[in-house]
This record gives C-alpha cells, structure tokens and sequence, in this order.
C-alpha cells in the first residue's frame, strides 16, 4: 500500500484515486502570465533565463502563486540534453531553437560533452524544492530520445522530421547510436532532477506521432523503456509520466511496454477511447485541447466535463492535451479550476 502523502498529484502518480483530480497544465510556467513577461522583458532570453537558477526557480513557482496548482513543473528546456551532449544551443526570436553543428551532416562522435551545463538546471530544483508548500508535488522533466534527435539530427524544429527519420531509415546503426547516447544522457539528467528534490518526472516526446508503428516500436518504445529501467534502478518510488503525443492506437502498447507509472494524452485521442483502452487503474493525465481553454464559454465547459466523466473511475490528472498557448486569457484558467474542482 503507497503510503500517504499531502501531495494529491503524487499520491495519483502512485495509482490511487482522489475525488477531486489533481490539476496541472503542461507549460503553466510561460509566456501566457505577465509576470513571466515582465521577468524575461528584464533578464533577456529564454535560454538565460532557463540558465539562470533564481530565474528560473521564479517562474516555476509563479504560475503555483497565482492559481494553486497541484504540480509545479520545472521550468527548463528539453534541449538542455544535446547542449549537454556538446551541441551548441541558442535561440533565434520569433523562429525557435537552433542547435550546431547539425547531425544530419556532421559526426556526434566528435561532439565534447559538457555535463556542466546542466548544474544550474539541478540548482534550480534545489531552489523550488525548498520554496515549495507540502502539498505541491514538483514535477522534473526531459524529452524523449526521438524528439531529442529530430532537433539534434536537423538543427532545429521541423514539420515532419524529415532529415531524423531518413536517417533512421537509411543509417540505422548510426541513429541506434544517437539514441543510445541521448537515453544514457537523459538517464543522468533525470536522476540528478530527482537527487536535487523532484518528485517525479514526465518524459515527452512531442513528435512521436510522425512515426510508423514499427519505428514508433524502434524509436519511441524501446528507448523510453529502457529510460524507465535506469531510473527505476535508481530511484525505483519516483513516479514517471510517459507523454507519446500523437501516438494515437499506438497509446496502449507505449503504456504496457515503456513501463511508465502514467500516461499523458494529448487532446486528439478521445477519452472514453482512452479509459477502455489503457491498461486498468493505470494514471492517466490529460487532456483538454488547449484552444478549448482559450475559447473558454460553453466550449470549455462541456469538455472539461466529458474528460472528467470519462475518467471518473481510475487515477486521473487534469491537463491539457498540450501546452498551454501563450495568449490563453488567465480568466480561462481560473475558470478551468473551478469546473474542475467543483466536480
């Protein structure tokens, strides 16, 4: 039997039900409040401000100070990992993360690791660990080995993953490779989050949805299975959320086979589909459209309600499909905690 905690979130991550689900919304930490507006229009970028452990340690709690989340979660980068792994790591206004040299054309093998990189990530937990009330569960994360390797491979953000999956196609040893480097780099990172003070983690893997079903096997499956398994034995009491977004019909097997305590999904995937299909009493988070929130009205109202009817019987986390969206009316917000919390 788990034993009992103050922390709702928690104590669904380790399978139990609470009458009135925990909430959380994937990227609660950003650019939707003006507070974190106001501290990056200050500080500069988006990396220095990840980089920077006061900063960051802010805005993590920033969004628990306004509305009372149940989760706090990390605010960071999953593309701390190839910063980490020796890539070079910046980000251009308005166009996103850009990483070099690029995979596509230039050899990891000659890359200089510079785990340091990552300390101030670590220090950053420390500080929201011990700034936190006891009922708010701290949530680490990192991104999934395929996700991670579409931008190193590319350099950057891509549509449909182009240059990782030709690769993966055409050199698979080399990518096998890749990936292997990244699950032992993500590994690392994710224990020294849990060491520092998280209380569980989430693994996302934001385009596992460009995948067939034997690479989804391959590329996405595998690699998180084998991530859960070095943390398991590590740390085998921390909870470890698994977000495939995109899986679709293939949500079930990554729940069975990843070895992941919860599953996210993403607002595609209906949630009555998900309640049959997903293995019995497993935690299940998710998954309002983040344009419902902004629409809010009628639209927001009637699902926030279908979520929570088809989720009624088994440990649930409310969330959102996806990240919140930066011109989310903090109004909205308010009012999703209230339909949610209200029953």
């Amino acid at each position: 039997m788990s034993v009992p905690t103050p922390k709702k979130l928690l104590n669904v991550l380790r399978g139990n039900r609470e009458k009135v689900p925990p909430v959380w919304l994937m990227r609660q930490a950003g650019r939707y409040l003006p507070e974190y507006r106001a501290l990056r229009a200050e500080k500069g970028g988006f990396l220095e401000l990840a980089y920077d452990s006061d900063c960051a340690a802010e805005i993590t709690i920033q969004p628990i100070r306004r509305f009372g989340f149940d989760g706090a979660i990390l605010f960071s980068d999953i593309l701390v990992i190839p910063h980490a792994m020796g890539q070079d790591l910046w980000f251009e206004t308005g166009e996103g993360p850009r990483l070099a040299p690029p995979l596509v054309d230039h050899d990891f093998e000659k890359l200089v690791p510079a785990p340091e990189r990552l300390n101030p990530v670590f220090e950053t937990v420390r500080k929201v660990a011990s700034a936190l009330s006891p009922e708010t569960t701290f949530l680490g994360f990192a991104g999934s080995p395929w996700t991670v390797a579409t931008y190193m491979v590319a350099g950057q953000g891509s549509k449909d993953q182009a240059e990782a999956r030709r690769m993966a196609y055409g050199q698979p040893e080399r990518f096998s490779e890749l990936i292997d480097r990244i699950i032992i780099a993500t590994v690392d990172y994710l224990s020294g989050q849990i060491e520092a003070g998280v209380d569980a983690v989430q693994l996302f893997d934001s385009w596992s949805g460009s995948l067939s079903p034997a690479q989804f096997e391959q590329w996405v499956i595998a690699p998180n299975a084998k991530i859960v398994a070095g943390l398991k034995t590590r740390h085998p009491d921390t909870p470890i959320i698994g977000f495939p977004k995109g899986a679709g019909g293939k949500l079930p097997a990554y729940a069975r086979e990843t070895g992941v305590d919860a599953v996210g999904v993403d607002e595609t995937v209906d949630p009555v589909w998900a309640n049959e299909y997903l293995p019995a009493g497993m935690p299940v988070q998710g998954n309002l459209d983040p344009l419902a929130l902004i629409a809010g009205g009628a639209a927001l109202d009637s699902a926030v309600q279908r979520i929570l009817g088809a989720f009624a019987d088994r440990p649930h986390i409310f969330n959102l499909g996806h990240g919140i969206l930066p011109d989310t009316p903090i109004e909205h917000v308010e009012k999703l905690l209230t339909l949610v919390r209200k029953g």
